[in-house]
């Protein structure tokens, strides 16, 4: 779908865009094709796109095969789209809020793949929802605004380094990441945008209980950046417990979160879910 074919529906339908929602429709086919390619779709594969717009990736994954489900928050577009993709077998539209049905209705997308221009304004929390599910799917290939993407991707010891960045690398390695310029989007958003591509792990490096004890580690040790780990941990966990996991890791009495790496993180988890409380 070019820029004009996205003008003239917007207009035929009387449709004024509301940044709020961050409706900013991805036209360039190029960068449309270079998503669907880091997608790495497969025929026949199912595939979860939120936030479809006026379809412009839409119309390239199911041109690839995919068995498309698109979920759309705004009743404009979802009536542009039931117009446009009605003769798809392989579509299926709803129109609900992503984020409110993904946390209403768990599923198992074990199978699935993610191939989406992520509403802005929503877009950390959706997948961030997503990896924690009990199945998450197998890939996700997400554009954000670049800063989220920086966050995502970000080493440790860095001001970057954090909560978003421990919790998908609970369940996904980062493989791939690429800039979108702002021209090729209508209308052009305000912030830089990066598409990134996340793939699940082989084997789960937790369990899903210890993948619990793990998010509460996480959100616990950086609510305060500043502050030395252990003595926000003991809002949790008992001296002994965090004396004996300290000792383990031979991490520094002294130590604030940003310092721990990913893997010391997981490991941090695993010991204090065996620990009383």
């Amino acid at each position: 779908m070019k820029l004009n074919e996205i003008k003239s529906i917007l207009a035929e339908r009387n449709i004024l865009l509301t940044k709020s929602l961050g409706q900013n429709f991805l036209h360039d086919q190029n960068q449309i094709k270079r998503i669907a390619d880091a997608a790495d779709i497969q025929p026949g594969e199912q595939i979860l796109e939120i936030g479809p717009g006026l379809g412009p990736l839409t119309r390239e994954l199911l041109n690839r095969q995919a068995k498309l489900t698109s979920v759309e928050i705004d009743k404009r577009l979802v009536e542009a789209l039931e117009v446009l993709f009605e003769n798809e077998p392989n579509f299926t539209l709803k129109h609900t809020d992503a984020l409110a049905w993904l946390k209403k209705e768990p599923q198992n997308w074990d199978d699935w793949k993610l191939a989406a221009n992520l509403p802005y304004s929503v877009g950390s929390p959706i997948l961030i929802e997503l990896a924690l599910n009990e199945h998450p799917p197998k890939r996700m290939t997400a554009t954000l605004q670049s800063e989220v993407v920086d966050r995502i991707v970000s080493p440790y010891n860095t001001k970057t380094y954090g909560v978003m960045t421990l919790l998908l690398q609970a369940r996904f390695k980062a493989i791939d990441k690429f800039k979108i310029p702002a021209g090729c989007f209508f209308p052009e958003p305000d912030v830089e945008s990066s598409c990134v591509t996340l793939e699940r792990y082989p084997e789960p490096l937790l369990t899903h209980d210890e993948l619990k004890t793990y998010v509460q580690l996480v959100k616990l040790a950086f609510s305060q950046r500043r502050k030395i780990v252990w003595k926000l941990l003991k809002q949790r966990w008992k001296p002994e417990a965090l004396e004996a996991a300290k000792d383990q890791l031979n991490l520094d009495p002294m130590v604030r979160a940003q310092a721990i790496k990913f893997e010391q993180f997981v490991t941090l988890a695993k010991a204090l879910h065996q620990s009383p409380q």
